[in-house]
């Protein structure tokens, strides 16, 4: 029986990293190896980018209730707290779009979280 050649396996791992590649610079796009190691590494820095923008989003939402937080006279730490104590279930995002499109509806939450908190 004659001996089968993997040479077709392997050159459809090397056009499947080459196509990923696509777009690359220089040999990173052209050599297999070279475009193997760039893109093991884009990968991985996308993988790790998904998790920092979550990370990024909650820093950005704690950011805009301390904003009008403070400018309703409370702190943010005492706002999250008043509304726990009150039973106000709201999550961040949600009061960072009311205090930045209804300042209205979070002065009343800032006064009912206030008011549980003295």
């Amino acid at each position: 029986m004659a001996r089968i050649k993997g040479g077709l396996n392997a050159k459809k791992k090397h056009n499947r990293v080459l196509k990923l590649a696509k777009g690359y610079r220089g040999a990173r796009s052209k050599q297999y190896r070279i475009a193997k190691q760039s893109v093991m590494r884009a990968l991985a820095s996308a993988y790790a980018g998904r998790k920092q923008k979550k990370r990024q989003f909650r820093q950005l939402w704690i950011a805009r209730i301390n904003a009008a937080a403070r400018l309703n006279g409370i702190s943010y730490s005492k706002l999250m707290h008043g509304l726990k104590v009150s039973n106000i279930d709201i999550n961040r995002k949600m009061l960072a779009e009311m205090a930045v499109n209804d300042p209205e509806g979070f002065t009343t939450l800032a006064e009912l979280a206030r008011k549980a908190v003295a």
